[in-house]
């Protein structure tokens, strides 16, 4: 093998980009070929379960009849995998969750079985379901980003920051943009506590930028910390530039530690005037700001942004989400822990 890599010729003027499309080609046509597969395969486990459905209601089969099917459809076919009693119950309840078949066919089985098994797992409505599955296709997330978007409420806090969108951008974008913010936004990832400052947060934010792309959510591109402004000799700092792609424009997001003050969208209104005139390109959108604070005064915030003409969204943050009353007294005490250190020296 070594000697024919070593005997080739110089590949000809052009072979470079040519292999390039090859395998951009190959890929393309495996992942295809991936994507038939799990649709036939959910296509199947959703019949297989209507079936059990309709004999055990219609005919009166009884709950053994699935441990019998188990064992009769390994043995027919002992190569595949996913016939066990406990995936044959997943399917009938896919099927019980999913009557409409044609959407099954044209949306669902877009998914892959994991992800179906954690829709009916972590959600108990249709409704939730239907958003979620939604969300996974358009974003193309893996089961375990499924997993934290469920888990974290993504349904109930996205496009639910207060802002003044509708009065300052066009309907459409005001439409995509209100939908790009959510209330409130989790920060659990930085394992900070709720008297965390505001640089501290900052900090901890860029260097867990991975987890707060992920919670800021599609589209959001990080562009810098700490971004300096030149104003008339005077400097000024952003404290996080990101840019959006779907947007086209720069958001600008400002961390409050404290709760809400309508000065801090003055401060805010000023950094989007100086991104527009100094870093905005003539084809980007108008900048927008998201004030992140830590508690906010509802009424107060519509207020400041209701005769403010620059796109501005103001949500809170929280670090560690408030644990339940029985896991706080069960948690240890720092003198538990100084007593059980010292017992084990």
């Amino acid at each position: 093998m070594t000697d024919l890599f070593t005997n080739l010729t110089a590949p000809p003027e052009g072979y470079g980009d040519w292999l390039s499309e090859l395998k951009v080609r190959i890929q393309s046509a495996q992942q295809r070929a991936a994507l038939a597969v799990n649709r036939e395969l959910v296509l199947l486990y959703w019949q297989i379960g209507h079936d059990i459905l309709v004999r055990q209601s219609l005919q009166g089969w009884g709950a053994k009849v699935i441990d019998r099917l188990a064992v009769d459809l390994r043995v027919a076919f002992p190569e595949m995998k996913g016939f066990s009693p406990r995936n044959l119950k997943y399917m009938r309840a896919f099927a019980a969750a999913w009557p409409d078949s044609q959407f099954v066919q044209e949306t669902l089985a877009q998914l892959p079985w994991y992800h179906q098994l954690t829709l009916l797992e972590k959600l108990s409505n249709a409704q939730s379901r239907r958003w979620y599955a939604a969300q996974a296709i358009e974003h193309n997330w893996s089961r375990n980003i499924l997993v934290i978007q469920i888990e974290s409420q993504l349904m109930e806090r996205k496009g639910q920051a207060l802002s003044n969108f509708e009065q300052s951008l066009p309907k459409v974008e005001s439409d995509l943009a209100r939908e790009s913010l959510k209330d409130p936004y989790r920060f659990d990832f930085l394992t900070l506590t709720a008297d965390s400052q505001e640089r501290e947060i900052e900090q901890a934010l860029v260097k867990h930028v991975t987890d707060f792309l992920l919670e800021l959510g599609s589209g959001f591109a990080f562009v810098g910390r700490q971004v300096l402004l030149d104003v008339g000799g005077d400097e000024f700092f952003i404290d996080l530039l990101f840019y959006h792609l779907k947007l086209r424009c720069y958001v600008v997001i400002e961390l409050k530690a404290g709760k809400f003050k309508p000065e801090h969208l003055g401060q805010l209104s000023f950094y989007l005037t100086a991104v527009d005139a100094q870093v905005k390109h003539q084809q980007d959108g108008p900048t927008i700001g998201l004030l992140l604070c830590k508690s906010k005064n509802k009424v107060v915030a519509e207020y400041a942004l209701r005769d403010s003409r620059r796109p501005m969204g103001v949500a809170e943050y929280q670090l560690i989400e408030s644990l339940p009353p029985e896991l706080q007294t069960s948690l240890p005490s720092i003198e538990d822990i100084e007593r059980e250190l010292a017992l084990g020296k």
